[in-house]
């Protein structure tokens, strides 16, 4: 299985880091650590996370980071665990909805 992250997932990774490294030199590598952390864990528990929601057939689950105000939401089959969005618990629920569609993007 293999790792791919929506192009505006990977935004949110960088814009996340750089925000963390601006607040503490360092502190943007723990969150990068944290999220590596966490999606070895799903590599190896794809379905570990509950399940949050059903759209048009796909299964998105939500997995919490420690430490860091972040959720990452994904999908997985066989061969792919999507990451749709790296996602603020304090931003608008359901931004990333429309993202399940054009996932392959």
């Amino acid at each position: 299985m293999k790792i791919v992250l929506h192009r505006l997932a990977d935004r949110e990774l960088s814009e996340a880091f750089w925000y963390y490294e601006g607040q503490s030199d360092g502190l943007g590598i723990e969150f990068l650590n944290e999220f590596q952390r966490s999606s070895r864990k799903l590599l190896a528990f794809p379905q570990s996370a509950p399940i949050i929601r059903r759209i048009g057939g796909v299964t998105v689950r939500k997995k919490v980071l420690r430490r860091f105000p972040y959720d990452l939401f994904y999908t997985c089959d066989e061969d792919f665990l999507s990451i749709l969005a790296i996602g603020h618990q304090k931003q608008r629920p359901g931004y990333w909805i429309g993202r399940v569609r054009d996932s392959d993007e």
